[in-house]
């Protein structure tokens, strides 16, 4: 079993949470997260890059002067590569470089990537913030309580608008909605901070 500290927004200590390794996979898959790195990684490239070839290139197709007896190197057209002005000679075009994964193998990758911020005690929850009106000075000064002080993803429950514009605007942060979690973000920072309702529900879906 590992203890998860629980905190309130002051930074004391209000309890501790167990979880069983066992919810989420039991052991850390290290070629599922590569893939599932790769694939977010793949899936943020825009794609569209484009050059003209000597196809799209206007101008004439006249050579443009004698093959023989000139002195000169041979050449064709003026839309030739070695031109100023001529066409790629091997154009990049606009592509989709996004890749799939089968959805039973991100659920696979997500599960290793909490199992093991759990494991090196880099998961940590805060019991009782609550605002009723966005304040990211709150939520600041909350996660520096915690001591919070580099990146961190914080995972907010469903339909939590006041934390998520509250939190949105930190420097180093990310926010998520509990059922938006992918692999990738729970890797990415120096520390993953669960608002108590987002840990609870999640928890509750891993021991279903």
């Amino acid at each position: 079993m590992i203890e998860v500290k629980v905190y309130n927004p002051e930074g004391a200590e209000a309890g501790r949470i167990e979880v069983d390794e066992a919810w989420f996979g039991g052991e850390v898959r290290m070629e599922v997260l590569r893939l599932a790195v790769r694939r977010h990684e793949a899936n943020q490239r825009q794609g569209t890059v484009a050059t003209k070839s000597r196809s799209m290139v206007e101008g004439s197709t006249r050579k443009i002067f004698a093959q023989k007896h000139t002195g000169r190197a041979r050449m064709g057209t003026i839309r030739s590569p070695v031109r100023r002005g001529g066409g790629m000679a091997f154009a990049k075009q606009p592509r989709d470089f996004g890749l799939t994964m089968p959805r039973k193998m991100r659920r696979q990758a997500l599960d290793s990537a909490l199992l093991a911020r759990l494991r090196d005690a880099e998961v940590l929850v805060i019991d009782g913030l609550a605002l009723d009106a966005p304040k990211t000075r709150d939520v600041a000064r909350a996660l520096k309580a915690v001591g919070v002080d580099r990146s961190c993803l914080v995972v907010l429950a469903a339909g939590d608008q006041v934390l998520y514009k509250s939190a949105r605007n930190l420097d180093r942060t990310r926010v998520r909605q509990v059922q938006d979690l992918n692999a990738y973000d729970v890797l990415w920072p120096h520390r993953v901070v669960f608002m108590r309702p987002a840990f609870d529900a999640l928890l509750e879906s891993r021991k279903s």
